[in-house]
């Protein structure tokens, strides 16, 4: 998928079902996997109060959004932005259920209707640390993406970190992708060919403190992986 849109939203609470609604949301756009630039934020005025747990995580008041458009207003907007696009969403379950409910107000589909496919990164995030804290924050902290300006919840904000985080979380694929851009060299193009016999290339051993590091690395890999390794696999053939 080409172009994917990394989506993140603030809600007045936590249930869609009993009414709580839509008051924020931030889009990104990733052209094969790069940021592009092109953004979408919206702040929305959900007609009704925030609850207060709600309200000390995301900080938008009712006085503030009380003159910003309502979901009805910006809804054509939202979907067009994200249309036909791959959807990135960290527990997409929770964001797509409010969307749905302020598409249904509208008399219009899911969402899922309006978009090529989505992609929850709590469930990549799960399977590819098993057991541990998958928190947007927590992802930061063990991928090493920088949120120290994540004061309170923001849509376009989060979005952003999610982007990185959904990078991180997915970058095997750039060797994939490096290959296919590779094999296309196109009608007419030639690969250039470089000669390297002639080149003495040193070679740097690994410190005792970097072979340490290194085993105990792939110890914690393994463990995570319960003994599924390549090179433990291969170890028990």
């Amino acid at each position: 998928m080409a172009r994917q849109i990394v989506f993140d939203t603030e809600t007045t609470g936590l249930s869609a079902e009993n009414g709580d609604r839509i008051i924020e949301i931030g889009c990104v756009e990733l052209l094969h996997r790069k940021l592009t630039g092109r953004t979408l934020h919206l702040y929305i005025n959900p007609e009704r109060d925030s609850e207060e747990g709600a309200l000390r995580v995301h900080g938008l008041t009712t006085e503030f959004l009380s003159d910003k458009p309502k979901f009805a207003e910006v809804a054509d907007q939202i979907l067009d932005f994200m249309r036909d696009a791959e959807i990135i969403i960290h527990n997409a379950a929770f964001d797509v259920g409010f969307v749905d409910k302020e598409l249904e107000r509208v008399g219009y589909p899911p969402f899922a209707s309006h978009v090529a496919g989505i992609v929850d990164t709590l469930v990549l995030a799960k399977e590819m640390f098993p057991g541990k804290r998958n928190s947007l924050d927590a992802l930061c902290d063990r991928l090493g993406v920088d949120n120290s300006g994540r004061k309170l919840h923001g849509a376009l904000l989060d979005a952003e970190l999610l982007a990185d985080v959904y990078i991180c979380l997915t970058r095997g694929q750039d060797a994939l992708l490096i290959a296919d851009e590779a094999s296309d060299t196109g009608p007419g193009l030639l690969r250039a060919s470089i000669d390297l016999s002639s080149l003495d290339l040193p070679v740097l051993r690994a410190s005792e403190q970097e072979q340490a590091a290194h085993e105990e690395l792939l110890a914690q890999i393994d463990k995570d992986s319960k003994g599924k390794t390549v090179w433990r696999l291969q170890e028990t053939a």
